[in-house]
C-alpha cells in the first residue's frame, strides 16, 4: 500500500527530516522476490502456498504454462489489436454493462495481457487474509465476474480443497477457463464449476465461505456496484475485492469497504483497523504492487521487452469470522538508509505515522532492512 507523495498530518511516530534523493527498496533474500526492487507480497510469495513440495497447487509458472499451451500459434497481429481495444475498454470512463469479452480472439488477448497480473493481485490480497487467520479454510468459493479464471487460480494456490464456482456474462471467457483449468493439474481447478450469470444489479449469490470480486467493478455503473457489494456482503463469510492501484480504483474500494462495514463485516486487511480510513479524500489512495515475470508471449502481446512488470492495486479483505489484522502496515517502500531504515505506516491507534528503526534496535532493526512496502509491522521476531 503507497500513498503518493503527500505529506502526513497525523500520527507521526520518531521524526524525521525527509531525506534528498530517492529511497532504496529494501534488501530482501531472494525468496522474497521475484525480481529486483519490488517485493510478492507477503511471506508465501514465489511458493506453492501450504505445501512447496505438492505440484498440485496452481502457481504463477504454471499459469504462464497453461496460457503459452492454449495461446500457441495466435497470430501477433490479431492478438496486438484485441488488446489495444481491451486496453481503450478498460481505460474509458463509461461503466458497460455489456461484456468487455465479446468474442474467442478478444478472451486469448485478455488471458495473455491481463491474466499473470490478476493471479499476483489476487495472490497478494490472499496472503494477507492468511496472515490474518491463518487457522481457516474455505471450503466454498465464488469467484464473481471471475472471467477466465485468474482469481480462482490464485485461491486454488492457497488453499487445497475449496470448491469453487466461476461466475461471468462472458460465455468466451468461461470457455477459454475451463480450458486453462483442465490444463492446471489442479483438482479444485479441474472441479470448478463456470457459469453464465450478469455481473452487477440483482445477482443472486449462494452462500460461500470465500467471494472474490478481482477488477470487476470499474464495469459497472454506481448503482449497480452498489448492489453487487451488497450482495457479496450478504454471501460470504469472507471476502475479497481487488482493484486497479490507480485514484479511481482506490475509491471504489474505500466504497466497498465502507459498505461491507455497514452489513457487518470487519476488515482483515490490508487496514489495521475497521476504523474510518485516515487518508484525506481526494488529496491521495493507497495501492499495492505485485511484481509480475512476463513469458515471451507476454511481451510479445503488451509491446515490452523487460522480463518483468510491476502490477499495481488497492484492495480489501473483510471477514465474518474472528481475524487479527497487523497492528499496522507499511505504507511505501522503506527507505535504507546508513543506520537507520524510515518506515511510513498505517497503524491502528494513531492513523497514518513515520517511524525510524535504527541499529540501537537490534532485532527490529534487521527485519526492517527485509520488510516490504506492503508488509505487516512489526514483524514476528522469535
Amino acid at each position: 500500500m503507497e500513498f503518493a507523495g503527500f505529506p502526513f498530518r497525523a500520527g507521526q511516530v520518531g521524526p524525521w527530516r525527509r531525506l534528498g534523493g530517492r529511497g532504496h527498496a529494501p534488501a530482501t533474500s531472494p525468496s522474497r522476490r521475484s525480481g529486483p526492487g519490488v517485493t510478492e507480497c507477503g511471506p508465501r510469495a514465489g511458493a506453492a502456498y501450504n505445501s512447496p513440495v505438492n505440484a498440485t497447487l496452481p502457481t504463477a509458472q504454471s499459469l504462464r504454462a497453461a496460457l503459452a499451451g492454449l495461446l500457441d500459434g495466435l497470430p501477433p497481429k490479431q492478438a496486438t489489436q484485441a488488446v489495444d481495444r481491451l486496453i481503450a475498454s478498460y481505460r474509458g470512463e463509461t461503466p458497460t454493462d455489456a461484456p468487455i469479452l465479446r468474442d474467442r480472439s478478444d478472451v486469448v488477448a485478455y488471458a495473455a495481457y491481463r491474466m499473470p497480473a490478476t493471479f499476483e493481485a489476487v495472490r497478494s490480497a490472499l496472503d494477507a487474509l492468511v496472515e490474518a487467520a491463518p487457522d481457516w479454510t474455505p471450503a466454498t468459493h465464488t469467484d464473481v465476474g471471475g472471467g477466465t479464471g485468474a482469481a480462482s487460480w490464485a485461491v486454488a494456490g492457497a488453499w487445497e480443497g475449496p470448491a469453487t464456482t466461476v461466475l461471468d456474462w462472458a460465455e468466451p471467457a468461461l470457455a477459454l477457463g475451463r480450458e486453462l483449468a483442465r490444463a492446471s493439474g489442479s483438482p479444485g481447478l479441474r472441479d470448478a464449476r463456470w457459469e453464465r450469470a450478469r455481473i452487477g444489479a440483482a445477482l443472486e449469490l449462494a452462500q460461500a465461505d470465500l467471494v472474490t470480486v478481482s477488477y470487476v467493478l470499474k464495469e459497472l455503473t454506481a448503482a449497480a456496484r452498489t448492489e453487487l457489494v451488497d450482495a457479496v456482503a450478504a454471501a460470504g463469510q469472507a471476502v475479497v475485492i481487488v482493484e486497479p492501484g490507480t485514484p479511481d480504483g482506490y475509491a471504489r474500494i474505500i466504497e466497498a469497504r465502507d459498505r461491507l462495514i455497514a452489513a457487518g463485516l470487519r476488515i482483515a486487511a490490508p487496514c489495521p483497523h475497521s476504523a474510518a480510513c485516515p487518508i484525506e479524500p481526494g488529496a491521495d489512495w493507497c495501492h499495492f504492487s505485485a511484481r509480475v515475470s512476463r513469458s515471451s508471449l507476454h511481451r510479445q502481446v503488451k509491446g515490452g521487452s523487460l522480463s518483468h512488470e510491476d502490477e499495481k492495486f488497492s484492495y480489501v479483505v473483510a471477514t465474518r469470522f474472528p481475524a487479527a489484522p497487523a497492528p499496522a502496515r507499511i505504507t511505501r517502500r522503506p527507505q535504507i538508509r546508513k543506520g537507520q531504515v524510515l518506515l511510513e505506516l498505517c497503524t491502528r491507534e494513531e492513523g497514518l505515522a513515520r517511524t525510524t528503526v535504527t541499529k540501537r534496535h537490534g532485532e527490529q532493526y534487521r527485519a526492517a532492512r527485509n520488510v516490504a512496502w506492503g508488509d505487516p509491522w512489526p514483524p514476528d521476531i522469535p
